[in-house]
């Protein structure tokens, strides 16, 4: 079948993270691995898209924050233009909520940069199986964790709303306001009464109330 891999092939990556360093160390480490091939680095979105459709690799590595369009929102639109990759998150965010909305949106792994290593290996060989590995101490909180009951979305005005569509795709605030020509004291503020009303806090919880609310 068209895109499936022959038996005893490699498992062929992409490395997608905005510091030249950490892609360094883990083509260092994914190349010492048996069966291992990196194909090629990407620094954002948009070249990660390009390295996506040039190589066809059956995992992709792809860190949560990068500059330009968020990570997370990009998931679904990477696995459904290509079905044949795995997305493997790599990141330093440790919430529960990011971890929920990253499976959620197809990733096939979650791992935290802070246990790197075999961790993520492990992660790489069995998304390259077809399935799912999720940080155990995240997993365990990511059970345990309920989600804040959300405001209706009428409890927000339209600028309101524009900010928090700025916020769920990883801008600042000093970005938001270049955007929208406030100032960075307005969208404080902003941000502020949005919290209240939502009563949510991180990005990953918003993004959520975003997408659930078709505000995208």
């Amino acid at each position: 079948m068209e895109g499936e891999a022959a038996p005893g092939s490699p498992i062929t990556i992409v490395i997608a993270d905005d510091h030249q360093v950490v892609r360094a160390g883990l083509r260092l480490l994914l190349e010492a691995q048996e069966g291992c091939e990196v194909l090629a680095e990407a620094g954002d979105v948009p070249t990660t898209e390009l390295s996506l459709t040039a190589y066809r690799p059956r995992v992709l590595i792809l860190d949560l924050t990068m500059p330009g369009e968020s990570s997370l929102s990009a998931i679904p639109r990477m696995r459904e233009t290509w079905p044949d990759t795995q997305i493997v998150v790599l990141t330093m965010h440790n919430e529960p909520a990011f971890a929920r909305e990253a499976l959620r949106a197809g990733a096939a792994g979650y791992v935290l940069k802070e246990a790197a290593g075999t961790e993520l290996v492990q992660a790489v060989r069995l998304a390259a199986q077809g399935r799912t590995y999720l940080n155990p101490q995240l997993g365990a909180r990511l059970a345990a964790a309920s989600r804040a009951p959300a405001g209706r979305p009428d409890e927000l005005t339209a600028r309101e709303v524009e900010v928090l569509r700025l916020i769920a795709l990883g801008h600042t605030n000093g970005e938001i306001a270049s955007t929208l020509k406030l100032s960075v004291r307005t969208i404080e503020s902003h941000r502020a009464h949005i919290q209240q009303k939502t009563r949510l806090t991180n990005r990953a919880e918003l993004f959520a109330y975003v997408r659930d609310h078709g505000l995208l």
